[in-house]
This record gives C-alpha cells, structure tokens and sequence, in this order.
C-alpha cells in the first residue's frame, strides 16, 4: 500500500513517535510525505520515504495530486486545528481528494492508530482492487 504522511509543525514530533511504534507495520509499505516530514521520519526510524517538497512549497499540492490520481491508499495527515495556517487551501485540498476519491484518511493520532492496525489486519486490501 502507499501511506501518505503530513504533519503540521507542531504535530512533527507526534509523527515520528507514531511511526517508530509502527515502522514495523510501515517498512513493509511505501511511504510518501511532506519534505520536512519525511526527512523527519526517516531520521528517526530508518524508513525510506518518498520526500515531495515541504508542505507550505507545493508539497501538500504534490500529494493532492498523487490522491487525484489513486496513486496514494491512505492518508494519516496529523493537523494542529488550532494554528491558522497559512496554506490551508492546500491542506483542505488532501482532505477533500481523500473524500472524493475513497481513500481513508485520518487527522488525529486516535484515527490513525486504527487505520494501521487496520493495515496490518488487512482491512484495507480493497483499496488494491479498485486500484
């Protein structure tokens, strides 16, 4: 399956603490993210990541467009909803492609968690046949 993962600045360190409990479930998949974020993840866990540019450059469009092309599976994008951000039509963008194109999405550590252990379940093999 390819996972998307963004984080927004105060929701980095969450990430990498989300993806060292998980990189056994991750390793085993392919992994695109926001530049910051990726670097980040791969820092901490030695997962390879596929590194777009960072989120307030084009990074989340770089995603948006991936998501439009069924290219990603699922989406775990950790949003701090109390920060205005100044990009934030791009960062709606992900949520809405992730809508209008059935891919499961999660914006809070507690979806998150279920989505992977859904992962590692098999839960989500579907998405391979409508693939």
């Amino acid at each position: 399956m390819r996972i998307g993962l963004v984080a927004h600045n105060s929701k980095k360190k969450l990430m990498q603490n989300f993806c060292i409990a998980y990189r056994n479930i991750l390793h085993k998949h392919e992994l695109y993210s926001t530049g910051t974020t990726g670097r980040l993840i791969e820092d901490v866990t030695n997962l390879s990541v596929h590194k777009y540019l960072a989120g307030h450059l084009g990074g989340e469009q770089q995603l948006s467009s991936r998501i439009s092309h069924n290219e990603i599976d699922m989406v775990i994008f950790l949003r701090d909803p109390v920060t205005k951000q100044l990009h934030e039509p791009d960062i709606s963008t992900i949520v809405s492609m992730c809508d209008m194109h059935n891919i499961p999405v999660a914006t809070n550590l507690a979806t998150a968690e279920l989505l992977i252990k859904a992962l590692e379940r098999g839960d989500l093999e579907w998405r391979e046949i409508i693939r």
